[in-house]
């Protein structure tokens, strides 16, 4: 790969005020929405792969942890999300261990191979809820599992989260919101919203127009990085989604075949 990998993707862009009328954070500024340009919701797509809710037996033993992309989320120059070896532990368990564990208002994400990852909120009472499907369940944890191993992601995100309270009446009041009335593309916007009440996690929370304040930074290796830039959170966690369920070798060849794309056309134009 040589120094390939090192390159910096980036777009000039403006950064606009955001507002999110039915959010926790209310300023007097407009709200459009847009749609994502690189996938639909996932949350769907991911039920492709599963099949409803029958399970995998071998799940487990074909979920490669080595395989993951850690990365970095930047806000302007603030860090506020991080998924890494260094930043914490990235075992999973089994649902049942989670459950003795989990403790009311923790986010849990389900992970499997080639899977987008699946997030929901233990609400209590070994039960969680979550984005399935293009609508707002409550269900007990071992069915919304559907068999992959998971973890508490409580700290991936750097905001500051509300009282496991509020966190579970943000849940439950959504149970049984569904298709269009939905504000959440996808079962990790929905979990995060409920846990730090940002209208950055909504459906148009943020205006897509002027520089892009969001940078993603994806950890190739010790010593290489490849950054991203977005217009809005939306916008990078549907990237950093799909990243996740492609895989880290996967996310790599994409980037080596995009640079070698660009070199190749960039030594055409200057003959």
């Amino acid at each position: 790969m040589g120094n390939q990998v090192e390159k910096l993707t980036h777009l000039t862009y403006a950064e606009v005020p955001t507002s999110d009328p039915t959010g926790v954070d209310q300023e007097d500024c407009p709200r459009i929405g847009v749609s994502y340009i690189f996938s639909n919701d996932d949350d769907d797509l991911e039920d492709n792969v599963v099949g409803g809710s029958e399970k995998d037996p071998n799940q487990e033993e074909n979920y490669d942890k080595c395989n993951e992309l850690e990365c970095s989320v930047f806000y302007r120059d603030e860090c506020v999300y991080e998924k890494s070896l260094r930043a914490g532990d990235l075992s999973t368990c089994s649902p049942e261990h989670l459950l003795n564990t989990c403790k009311p208002g923790d986010l849990v994400e389900f992970v499997a191979k080639n899977q987008y990852p699946h997030w929901t909120v233990y609400v209590g009472d070994f039960q969680v809820v979550h984005l399935h499907r293009a609508e707002i369940k409550n269900d007990f944890m071992t069915d919304a599992s559907q068999g992959r191993r998971g973890r508490i992601v409580n700290d991936v995100y750097k905001f500051k989260p509300q009282n496991s309270e509020i966190v579970v009446r943000n849940a439950m009041e959504q149970v049984g919101v569904r298709d269009r009335e939905l504000n959440w593309r996808n079962s990790e916007c929905f979990a995060a919203w409920c846990k730090f009440g940002k209208r950055e996690f909504k459906i148009g929370g943020e205006i897509r127009i002027g520089k892009q304040p969001y940078s993603l930074k994806i950890q190739l290796s010790e010593k290489k990085s490849h950054i991203l830039e977005f217009q809005s959170m939306e916008d990078l966690i549907m990237e950093r989604r799909r990243n996740d369920q492609i895989g880290k070798n996967a996310v790599i060849q994409e980037l080596v075949s995009h640079l070698h794309s660009e070199e190749v056309g960039t030594d055409h134009n200057a003959h």
